[in-house]
């Protein structure tokens, strides 16, 4: 599941480096992506959920921690 999610977020934010840890169906999802610049939290958050949601819907993923950051704050 790990390399799943680190795919998809990968697909869909350009140039990021991921780092999964999935216990059950709970995960802490870290992200850091210049696409992240200039952006808030918020917004960084939902760059991320979009490239999981399938996870979401089907069930794999219940609860989800996402730390998102540049590579300044990274």
């Amino acid at each position: 599941m790990n390399d799943t999610i680190v795919q998809a977020v990968q697909a869909g934010i350009d140039g990021a480096g991921v780092e999964v840890v999935v216990d059950g169906n709970r995960a802490l999802i870290t992200v850091v992506s210049a696409a992240f610049e200039g952006l808030s939290r918020v917004q960084k958050q939902q760059m991320v959920y979009a490239c999981i949601d399938g996870f979401i819907r089907d069930g794999s993923l219940h609860a989800v921690t996402i730390r998102a950051l540049t590579p300044d704050e990274g």
